[in-house]
């Protein structure tokens, strides 16, 4: 637009777009990237406590037969261990 006094009258100018103007959808995708997003980061531990409390319960009799079985020295055998060891590992992998 050109200003040439307080006396000149122009007829009419065509109307031009300007190109500094970013499309819609541009917009926004710029203001969805700018948004922070919610992170939840869980702890080795925390699922290893997980684990724990999802285990099945303690039999308290079979506990009880096996710590008198130990003590009088008739469980422990290689191959029980072996398979207690194995069975330990199974849980926790």
């Amino acid at each position: 637009m050109q200003i040439n006094g307080p006396f000149s009258i122009h007829g009419a100018q065509p109307v031009q777009p300007s190109t500094d103007i970013a499309p819609v959808e541009e917009l926004q995708a710029t203001e969805s990237s700018l948004q922070p997003t919610d992170e939840l980061d869980i702890s080795s531990e925390s699922t290893f406590l997980s684990q724990v409390r999802n285990a099945p319960d303690i039999r308290a009799d079979r506990v009880a037969d096996i710590r008198s079985q130990i003590e009088s020295g008739v469980y422990e055998t290689s191959e029980k261990l072996d398979v207690a060891v194995g069975r330990l590992f199974d849980e926790f992998a």
